[in-house]
């Protein structure tokens, strides 16, 4: 019985990694037009923003960023844009993270932003910098009082014992500002990417993409051109 588990097992695995390649979607849009684009291509991921909140799209200002270390070693993870603006593209974390260590040794760092159901996906490239103390102040007071807890609570990236040694902890800092508000954490706060690239890709029929990228020139100015998909 234990041995024919296991052959089931085996050959369940092996079809569900076969599946994989099978899975296809055709993507069908009218594209892009670049004479309807921005100029600024914050301006116009503002609109596409816009019009994934207008579609109701679960949780829009989920993105992937990317980071590196100094000799180029990277790492991702999906995080929650927090704010844009003629600055860049903001997002909070624990300084003392993986990629808050990362983006002390490398300032230079991507997003990537999938609306699926739109068919349309973001590319942006650029330097990041920390926000300052007022705005990660205001940003950090308007999150829930557990979030806050949690920003005390957890080293992250960093090793834990067990769930239960972080739940102590928890109880701790309760404990620590029962009855007053939170503080924001020295090593919690902001960062802004400034972006010097920025890709606005729109899936179409046949995986004949539309790519339109704007590139920063020398004079601040963006210089838009149609990629081959």
């Amino acid at each position: 019985m234990k041995l024919l588990k296991t052959i089931t097992t085996h050959f369940r695995t092996k079809s569900i990694r076969q599946l994989v390649s099978n899975f296809r979607n055709e993507y069908i849009s009218n594209g892009i037009n670049e004479a309807d684009l921005k100029s600024n291509p914050i301006d116009q991921f503002e609109d596409w923003f816009k019009e994934a909140v207008d579609n109701k799209l679960n949780e829009p200002n989920v993105m992937h960023l990317s980071t590196a270390t100094a000799n180029g070693k990277p790492s991702g993870r999906i995080m929650l844009l927090k704010g844009f603006d003629e600055r860049g593209f903001i997002f909070f974390t624990n300084y003392n993270s993986r990629k808050g260590n990362e983006l002390t040794e490398n300032s230079f760092a991507a997003m990537t932003f999938l609306w699926l159901e739109l068919y349309k996906q973001v590319r942006i490239e650029g330097t990041v910098q920390p926000v300052s103390s007022i705005e990660s102040d205001n940003y950090f007071n308007s999150r829930p009082r557990g979030s806050q807890i949690s920003a005390w609570v957890s080293s992250q990236s960093k090793p834990v014992t067990d769930r239960l040694s972080l739940e102590k902890k928890v109880d701790e800092i309760e404990k620590q500002f029962q009855g007053k508000p939170v503080p924001r954490p020295d090593h919690w706060g902001g960062f802004c990417l400034s972006p010097v690239l920025m890709e606005f890709w729109q899936g179409r029929a046949n995986r004949l993409h539309d790519r339109i990228q704007y590139k920063l020139e020398k004079d601040n100015s963006w210089a838009k051109q149609r990629l081959s998909p």
